[in-house]
């Protein structure tokens, strides 16, 4: 698997380009705008201070794992503050989430793997107006999720707890969203099973984004089919997440865009 990451980060780093190489006005406008922008410091403070309850917390919970589990931790027992730095957002996505809710200001936001909420934070954080629901597998992560919330009073945070083949369809019915961030399982049935579902939520505007889209070959294999699909116009990839827009007026392009 290392030596698996390390040819995929090499071919991304021959494949991709900056905002020189990019000749979509809309694109070079989101690099310029928004990847190369600065990120606002209240709202960073705010994840730094959201990070720290969660690198300090050093209870144990029991996992359980309805997707391809972890390659790092052996066990199901897992301390909440490993959890959060191995699995969590890092400080280099966060600052970019908050930057693109920024720049896009979604009102309907639909995340996909909760964990233990710190990637809902960010999203809380970049916008304190939106409407943010949250699907988590595990009842005893999205119980320290829960309470992050809570503490922090991020309060547009509606967490719904269960297998996501049986909460999606529920959070998907007559909706429409104008972002939604999946994290909650790395293999490639289901992520396009779940990408599949979601698309009767879009609109011309909807920005999906995928983690981990260089994970493993079978991530790499999802990400090819939703770029082929025939109601994606723009696609981004960052290496570490795919972007995916659906602007009927712009012409199909794929972008690989170094961050």
């Amino acid at each position: 698997m290392v030596w698996f990451k390390i040819r995929s980060f090499i071919a991304f780093l021959l494949a991709s380009t900056n905002k020189h190489g990019v000749h979509s006005p809309f694109v070079y406008d989101l690099v310029t705008k928004c990847f190369n922008g600065l990120t606002n410091p209240a709202k960073m403070k705010a994840f730094y201070k959201i990070q720290k309850c969660l690198y300090s917390n050093k209870n144990s919970i029991k996992i359980t794992d309805y997707g391809k589990g972890s390659s790092v931790f052996k066990s199901n027992e897992r301390k909440v503050s490993d959890i959060a730095k191995i699995a969590g957002i890092n400080k280099k996505k966060s600052a970019l989430l908050l930057r693109m809710v920024d720049y896009f200001n979604p009102k309907n936001i639909l995340e996909i793997g909760t964990s233990v909420g710190l990637g809902t934070s960010v999203l809380s954080i970049g916008n304190p107006d939106a409407k943010i629901v949250t699907l988590e597998g595990c009842e005893n992560t999205a119980d320290v999720a829960k309470d992050l919330f809570k503490t922090n009073h991020l309060n547009n945070i509606d967490l719904i707890v269960g297998n996501f083949d049986e909460t999606l369809s529920a959070v998907l019915a007559d909706k429409q969203y104008d972002l939604i961030y999946f994290d909650g399982n790395h293999q490639k049935e289901p992520t396009l099973r779940y990408f599949n579902q979601c698309l009767k939520t879009v609109h011309n505007n909807s920005v999906f984004i995928f983690d981990d889209i260089n994970w493993s070959p079978e991530m790499q294999l999802a990400w090819q089919e939703i770029k082929s699909h025939p109601k994606v116009t723009i696609t981004i990839n960052t290496f570490f997440w795919g972007m995916v827009f659906f602007r009927k007026e712009q012409k199909k392009q794929h972008f690989t865009i170094r961050v």
